[in-house]
Parts: C-alpha cells; sequence; structure tokens
C-alpha cells in the first residue's frame, strides 16, 4: 500500500523566488558531484542571511546538507530573535537532522520543493518502505516555538534535479 502523495502547494511570488534560488543551489550541488539540494534564508526584509548547497560528495561531511550548512553560515551571525523572523527556503524537505538545526537555530518558518515520499523513488526506494520515517513536520509539531512548514511546492521545478542523479 502506497502512502498518499502531499498535494503540492500554491506559493505568492516571494515564496516562489526564494524556493527558485534554492532550486538553482540544488543545481549547483549536483553540477559539483554532490546530491541535488539547496536552501536560503530570508530575512522578513527580503534580504538574504545565508544560502548554502549539499556538500557531502566534495567534503565527505555527512551532516553538509543544504539546510544544515545554511544554519551554520547564518547563526554565528543573526540572533535567534532575527531568525525567528527569517523563512528558510529549501529544494527538498528538510530531514529530521536538518529540521533539528531549523529548530534549535529557532527559525519561524519553512517552505520546501519536493518532499520526503517523492524523493524515496528517486532513491529507488519503494514509496511505502519507511512509514514510519520521522518528517520534518514531526520535529516542527514537537518543538517549544512555532514553525510554519509550507510544502511540497514546485514539485516539478524542484524534481528536476533529481533526475538521473541518484544511483539506484
Amino acid at each position: 500500500m502506497h502512502p498518499a502523495l502531499p498535494e503540492e502547494v500554491a506559493l505568492d511570488e516571494r515564496d516562489g523566488r526564494y524556493l527558485r534560488q534554492a532550486i538553482a543551489l540544488a543545481d549547483t550541488a549536483r553540477s559539483r558531484g554532490n546530491r541535488p539540494f539547496g536552501a536560503v534564508i530570508v530575512a522578513p526584509d527580503g534580504s538574504v542571511m545565508a544560502q548554502a548547497w549539499n556538500a557531502n560528495g566534495e567534503t565527505g561531511d555527512c551532516t553538509a546538507h543544504a539546510e544544515t550548512s545554511a544554519v551554520r553560515l547564518a547563526s554565528p551571525r543573526f540572533s535567534r530573535e532575527e531568525l525567528a523572523g527569517a523563512t528558510l527556503y529549501s529544494s527538498g524537505e528538510p530531514c529530521v537532522m536538518c529540521a533539528g538545526a531549523i529548530f534549535w537555530a529557532n527559525i519561524g518558518r519553512v517552505v520546501y520543493g519536493i518532499d520526503a515520499v517523492r524523493l524515496r523513488g528517486f532513491r529507488g526506494e519503494r514509496l511505502d518502505q519507511r512509514d514510519a520515517e520521522l518528517s520534518c513536520r514531526d520535529v516542527f509539531t514537537a518543538s517549544t516555538h512555532p514553525i510554519e512548514c509550507v510544502g511540497p511546492a514546485l514539485i516539478e521545478e524542484s524534481s528536476a534535479s533529481h533526475v538521473g542523479a541518484w544511483k539506484v
């Protein structure tokens, strides 16, 4: 039995612009030999606080996910109060590790592209193989501060980087 695929969420112009920026970073990651993920952290005024792509392949660091790397760049430069007003845009649904980093940084909002269920297909897994897997929403729901989570969005655009990128 396959889990239902999450329905795509419509975005406004601002969210679409920054999510597309994260998707472009995913393309950069792939071109450098990494798994295709990108992330951008944006302040309420629209200024980019940090951006990163997945760098696992080029660094050998299993924690070099795009979201975690962006949080590492932003958290020393911005206060928890400033990050509470920020949105993290991710080309893919954040994993549990990245969701934890988002929680610890106090980031108040996440917008993501391709969801974890669809990513399983690109990784060559059955869609029902990991029904018990925690999602970023599970982490955010358990948070002591509110973290708004929007996604999946721009599914076709955010999926494009993954076509042929996973060796199965």
